[in-house]
């Protein structure tokens, strides 16, 4: 891990201010399966949840304690204890002109409010990474799906105990991406 940190003089304020950059070396998993593109997307759907955001956000600012937040996110997480946040087609946007049918690209933001909190109790810059991104997108030798360890990206932070949060998020996250790929148990 390297981070370093500079004052600068702030203009504006008259004061200093510290920043920092810190340089994090991400794993990315990447599963390539023939299983066609359609399916893989409605397999990875099946087992998350799609909740109602515009109700679902408001209902956990609503809760009056950390059980009914917890009650609240539980209704409305899926089989592999994530739920969809967005979906972003990108295949649509680099398709524009081209009158084809490819690249074939979703960019799937997946999560748990819940595993986002702990991690973010103990390093609070794991809150960038969260929700996290699942790609599934089509290539010449199948489809692909990437997703970006979490644990990659708070290891230099050096808070064990966010690590094993987010040890806990990946293994979730690539059950799910081996069930969409047809790897292991069906």
């Amino acid at each position: 891990m390297h981070s370093s940190g500079a004052l600068h003089e702030d203009r504006f304020s008259g004061g200093q201010r510290k920043s920092a950059i810190r340089k994090v070396q991400m794993e990315r998993l990447s599963i390539v399966t023939s299983r066609p593109f359609d399916e893989v997307i409605a397999r990875i759907k099946m087992s998350i949840a799609n909740p109602n955001l515009a109700e679902f956000l408001p209902s956990t600012r609503q809760a009056q304690s950390v059980g009914e937040l917890e009650s609240t996110v539980h209704e409305a997480l899926g089989t592999a204890g994530l739920m969809l946040f967005y979906e972003f087609d990108h295949g649509d946007i680099v398709r524009k002109g081209t009158g084809s049918d490819t690249p074939r690209i979703i960019r799937l933001l997946i999560g748990n409010p819940l595993i986002m909190k702990e991690m973010s109790k103990h390093v609070p810059d794991a809150s960038a990474y969260a929700p996290v991104t699942v790609l599934i997108d089509e290539r010449d030798d199948g489809v692909h799906l990437s997703y970006d360890r979490m644990a990659s990206l708070l290891a230099p932070y050096g808070s064990p105990e966010a690590l094993q949060v987010a040890e806990d998020l990946d293994r979730k996250v690539e059950k799910l991406l081996e069930h969409a790929a047809g790897i292991g148990g069906e």
